[in-house]
């Protein structure tokens, strides 16, 4: 058997597993060395040492937890090429797009380090704001949760670990982390880094699994805090198992852009085919629908199909590269499938060509029933709807019709109507000027609806990992005994 590319990680340590999987070029569909798989003995293991660990990644000060925090986002730039190469190939990413990950990810680990260098106070209040209160005070501060299990997907699996595992240290909690099964080595690879670094001995785990073996960590009474990304059935049903434990599930979208006819239409194709054919639409802020001002429907109609026709597919390490294989076959035929479903429905679509394999090409449908997958569902692949509207508010309707609500786009100079979707869009967020697929790494984010629960962005996920402990100071006339 192949050896080990790299080892998974117990308690901190280097594990070989007793059990392996592989992994598949996402390009070739060669396989790649093999995985060390976690059995749900080796997540008990996990689990009781990062629970041993939590007074003492409790006690850590704070200027070192950002040290250790700035130290990651410095190894993940100097293994910049490494983390590259690794994300290409598992991830099927565009050499391009895997380097924007790894930059976003060292943001990631360098803006966790900054907040956790503001530690844990809170604020002070005064509580004589009632005849009860007066006199006294109450002093906050926030305490880590415990124990965090991390389970991370496979679209962005090391800038969306990286939104784990850096909020969990900052925030003083161990960890035991699940990478997805097909993209595990950029959370092994991180492992390396970690391990030359000064946490708590036993404070984190990293464990590839199948889903069966990492149930451990959504039912085990030793989790406090269970993150989950991924589809919103899957995560769903976790919180139903999850017991008392706090869940934060980022989950799945049909995101929309609006476009109307204060904006450029060349300028919107632009964004739109980055934002809804990029890394084969396999984001969860991916445009999958497109809401145009009937007036101009057909302009961006013509400037959209003009720039899929002029795609073509290019060598991974091409930086012109665009068109990328989706995860696997069988997500390819899945596309395919509600693409012919749409059009039996009586739906228009327009692509260069079918595509083989798992590189589907992108295509933009017209005229797709409200009841077709491709516009109610997540398509999470290189495909988009193109639909009318008349007035503002007809549009702001036609976002909030469905089950989810992650972001929307809005491609207007309306100031008024930027704020109208501000306030009634039932959404997580609203990006004013840019398409949905638009994220910063500090901002808050996440979704309502079947979209998930709780919020991603490092203040604010350390916020989720933490819980406020207040101390009230009476008035006495006695001294404080020492």
């Amino acid at each position: 058997m192949t050896p080990l590319a790299r080892p998974a990680w117990l308690a901190g340590q280097p594990w070989r597993g007793f059990s392996h999987g592989r992994v598949e070029d996402k390009w070739t569909g060669e396989w790649l060395a093999p995985v060390a798989l976690a059995d749900p003995d080796t997540f008990d293991v996990a689990l009781g040492s990062a629970q041993a660990a939590r007074a003492p990644m409790r006690a850590m000060p704070a200027h070192r937890r950002a040290e250790v925090l700035r130290a990651l986002a410095r190894g993940v730039q100097d293994r910049r090429d490494d983390f590259v190469a690794v994300l290409v190939a598992e991830a099927g990413k565009t050499s391009k797009d895997a380097g924007l990950e790894v930059g976003r990810a060292v943001d990631t680990f360098q803006l966790a380090g900054d907040v956790a260098a503001r530690g844990g106070s809170g604020p002070v209040m005064d509580l004589g704001t009632t005849r009860r209160g007066e006199g006294s005070w109450a002093f906050i501060r926030r305490v880590p949760v415990g124990v965090c299990a991390l389970i991370s997907p496979f679209n962005f699996p090391l800038n969306l670990v990286a939104h784990k595992v850096g909020p969990a240290i900052a925030a003083g909690c161990p960890f035991v982390l699940k990478p997805a099964s097909t993209t595990p080595g950029p959370a092994l690879l991180l492992g390396e880094l970690l391990a030359r670094l000064d946490l708590p001995e036993g404070s984190w785990s990293i464990l590839p699994a199948s889903r069966e073996a990492a149930e451990r960590l959504v039912v085990d009474p030793k989790v406090a805090l269970l993150s989950f990304t991924g589809s919103a059935e899957v995560g769903w049903a976790m919180k139903a198992r999850a017991g008392n434990k706090r869940v934060l599930l980022e989950l799945g979208g049909n995101a929309a852009v609006v476009v109307d006819d204060t904006w450029d239409p060349n300028d919107a194709a632009e964004r739109i085919v980055a934002a809804a054919f990029g890394q084969a639409g396999q984001s969860c802020i991916s445009v999958q629908r497109i809401l145009v001002q009937r007036r101009g429907i057909g302009v961006l109609r013509d400037a959209l199909i003009a720039r899929i026709d002029a795609m073509e597919v290019r060598d991974r390490l091409d930086p012109q590269a665009a068109l990328a294989p989706m995860i696997a076959q069988r997500e390819a035929d899945r596309v395919r499938m509600w693409v012919s479903s749409a059009v039996r429905a009586g739906a228009s679509a327009h692509s260069r060509d079918p595509g083989a394999g798992r590189i589907v090409w992108p295509t933009l449908l017209m005229d797709v029933p409200p009841t077709e997958p491709l516009w109610c569902e997540e398509a999470f692949g290189p495909v988009a709807c193109l639909a009318p509207f008349d007035t503002f508010d007809e549009a702001l309707s036609l976002v909030n019709d469905g089950r989810f609500g992650l972001q929307v786009g809005l491609l207007s100079r309306d100031l008024p109507r930027a704020m109208a979707a501000w306030e009634h869009a039932d959404v997580g967020g609203v990006v004013a000027g840019d398409v949905p697929t638009w994220r910063a790494d500090d901002m808050p984010y996440g979704g309502v609806k079947d979209s998930g629960l709780g919020r991603e962005g490092l203040a604010v996920a350390v916020e989720e990992m933490t819980e406020p402990r207040v101390l009230v100071v009476r008035p006495t006339t006695q001294a404080i005994k020492a």
